[in-house]
């Protein structure tokens, strides 16, 4: 048999996304609609059970995040009363006029039995409630509140840096900080939210005295001019009748009031409200001995009630004799229990083996707000524009950075470190600007003379009203933020080889093979290794070439894999595939390459030296002239805006790449083969040459 399958529209309804809406309906249409005197009955009897629930689970809390819906429930309830009082007083006004049970038997009794049927007591009590709650409870917990969410706003960024370091200190895992991120949030969200929901509460009960005034006015009306009742009939039952009403709702909202305070209020610990009473009130017996002797004595005076002070004091004395003996079992007990065995110290194991940042930028004190989320953090984002930038123009992902704080640090100071190795460092002065010199600059700037920490230029850190002074001398002004951000840019691409590991490279086949699958396929593991393609990538990073064309690079490799597994032959014959690409970005839109290139005799005396075996084979005279005049010839390009560019043949390529680049490391070495044909080529120095 088929299951008998509920209709949609009865689907939706029971299900919890529209339980908020359906009650809302619901406390609007109490507000319209006529309700009948038992219906009122129910209704306020469940608001009555509603604010005990309410303040049952406010006393059971251990943190204020423990009741996080509490500022929701606080509108709700307040909106209820408010439904209620509106309900209440169409019957009162409606029906007042047939006796005291005209509007239900719960107003009926709070009317006759809480305040004996004199409608003159019942106004005082209604007040002295009203007032207790309004000016003391509401008033006092909105405070609370108010002063809660000030103080956890403040103590927000101390709080997410303290997060930030545990998790780079490997203390605790992402989850963890994420959700300890989160309960700070909820925190600040929660104290605000009960800031603005206690003024519900004191508009509530400003509304119940002007409800109960208006019932009581408009019930004489209402009872003598269409019902003909006499006056002194109309002023008890419309009285009773408001009094009744009023009192009924102001109760549950001194509930509701007071389960606010105890929550806003408390200090968050590992206990509920009882049980903080019991142990921290309860807990001393030589206060209640003290006590007891102080209330004691006043019950000795004559005149005062001697009999309850007298109990007190009894009493008093009693509960401390009872603690002070539980204590003393207690200490027994532990001076009886057989000393713990000193345990061995536990053994390591690999979770003390902590990884290393691949990229790590530890900051000063002072450069903690530029990191920091809560205060703006305008580096973190420069940061992710810095990876998503060298991703684009390099060719792969790099790891992220890892930043935290370093008290070992000047305030003012920055390292870069690379697996845990500082490869790089400098100041940066928070709210001031760096003036770099580019070379022509009207004249000279107070402040801290320094160098560019990224490319060394003659620099000075200004203040903030000479930035448009130094910009209109010629110098290049930049805030602390973008120093750091450019140097660890710099940084990045310089050591793009060394953060190409493994995993990236597996990371890139992986991407490529999204869309040439079957070159992937082919090449690696069959004919290459994934090592030696990490080598090949590593050596073209190392010269500075990017590795944006993998297809390329891939199907050159599988060409020459069969021939060759050596990884400086794979990187020559793909730097031959990537010429153009490798021109275009030494020369962006120059048809004319101005490089520098090898005297012939100079040249045959190389290629000699490689043939005899290595490197060492050169002579040391003529390698210390290879090395200077090259610097000279670079330096002369880059005074000319243009690359520094070394043009040999094919065979010392590699070669003098390896040996220049410790000493002219912004040179680049490029063979004849990698040069398009459509290039024209000017030579603007000989290397060798003589004078």
């Amino acid at each position: 048999m088929n299951k008998l399958k509920l209709p949609n529209w009865l689907g939706m309804l029971s299900g919890r996304n529209t339980a908020a809406p359906l009650l809302i309906v619901m406390l609007l249409a109490m507000m319209v609609l006529p309700l009948p005197a038992i219906a009122l009955d129910v209704l306020f009897s469940f608001n009555i059970a509603l604010s005990i629930m309410v303040l049952m689970i406010g006393l059971q809390t251990r943190s204020p995040l423990d009741f996080i819906a509490f500022p929701t429930v606080l509108l709700m309830t307040t909106m209820l009363r408010l439904s209620l009082n509106v309900a209440s007083t169409r019957v009162v006004l409606t029906e007042g006029h047939t006796g005291p049970d005209a509007a239900g038997k719960v107003i009926e009794a709070f009317g006759h039995f809480l305040i004996g049927g004199n409608y003159a007591v019942g106004i005082v009590v209604f007040v002295i409630l009203t007032i207790i709650n309004f000016v003391v409870v509401t008033k006092g917990a909105g405070r609370i509140a108010e002063v809660g969410a000030r103080f956890t706003l403040d103590a927000m960024p101390g709080k997410q840096m303290a997060i930030d370091a545990d998790l780079n200190a490997g203390l605790i895992g992402e989850d963890e900080a994420r959700r300890r991120r989160k309960e700070v949030g909820q925190e600040s969200e929660f104290y605000g939210a009960m800031d603005g929901a206690s003024k519900y509460v004191r508009g509530d009960a400003i509304a119940g005295i002007l409800v109960t005034v208006i019932n009581i006015f408009g019930g004489l009306i209402v009872g003598m001019l269409q019902h003909d009742m006499a006056f002194g009939d109309a002023v008890k039952n419309y009285t009773l009748l408001a009094i009744g009403d009023g009192l009924v709702a102001q109760i549950p909202s001194l509930i509701i009031s007071v389960a606010a305070g105890v929550v806003v209020s408390r200090v968050a610990n590992d206990n509920d409200v009882g049980a903080q009473l019991a142990q921290q009130m309860f807990s001393n017996p030589k206060v209640m001995y003290a006590t007891a002797g102080i209330v004691g004595g006043m019950g000795l005076i004559p005149g005062m009630p001697n009999f309850a002070f007298l109990m007190l004091a009894l009493l008093l004395t009693g509960l401390g004799w009872l603690v002070e003996k539980r204590q003393a079992v207690a200490a027994s007990k532990v001076d009886d229990a057989p000393a713990p065995v000193a345990q061995e110290s536990e053994e390591a194991s690999w979770n003390d083996v902590l990884p290393v940042d691949i990229i790590g930028l530890e900051v000063g004190y002072r450069l903690i707000p530029l990191v920091d989320n809560a205060q703006g953090g305008e580096l973190l984002k420069r940061i992710k524009g810095i990876r998503r930038k060298f991703a684009q123009e390099v060719g792969f992902l790099s790891p992220a950075v890892h930043i935290r704080d370093n008290l070992e640090l000047k305030p003012s100071e920055y390292r870069i470190t690379l697996k845990g190795v500082t490869i790089a460092g400098g100041e940066a002065h928070n709210g001031q600007f760096l003036a770099i010199n580019p070379g022509m600059v009207a004249g000279s700037l107070p402040g801290v003379a320094t160098t560019d920490p990224a490319f060394g230029l003659p620099a000075v850190w200004v203040e903030s009203p000479l930035r448009d002074q130094a910009q209109g001398m010629g110098y290049t002004v930049v805030d602390a933020g973008t120093v750091i951000a450019t140097h660890l840019n710099h940084m990045l691409s310089t050591h793009a080889m060394e953060l190409l590991g493994r995993q990236e490279v597996q990371q890139l086949l992986d991407h490529v093979a999204k869309s040439a699958p079957k070159l992937v396929e082919d090449l690696i593991p069959k004919a290459l290794s994934l090592a030696l393609l990490q080598k090949v990538l590593q050596n073209l990073l190392t010269e500075g070439v990017h590795i944006r064309d993998m297809r390329t690079i891939l199907e050159t490799l599988s060409e020459h894999a069969t021939r060759t597994q050596d990884a400086d032959e794979l990187t020559a014959v793909t730097r031959v595939k990537l010429g153009r690409a490798i021109v275009q970005q030494l020369y962006p839109d120059a048809h004319e390459l101005n490089v520098m290139a090898l005297d012939h005799q100079l040249e045959r005396l190389l290629m000699q030296a490689m043939q005899a075996g290595s490197n060492s084979a050169i002579e040391p005279g003529l390698a210390d002239t290879l090395i200077r005049q090259t610097e000279q010839g670079a330096q002369q390009q880059q005074q000319m805006g243009m690359p520094a560019v070394l043009l040999v043949s094919a065979s010392l390529r590699m070669a003098l790449a390896k040996f220049l680049r410790r000493a002219v490391p912004h040179l680049r070495v490029l063979s004849q083969d990698e040069l398009p044909e459509t290039k024209t080529i000017r030579v603007t120095s000989l290397i060798g040459a003589q004078p």
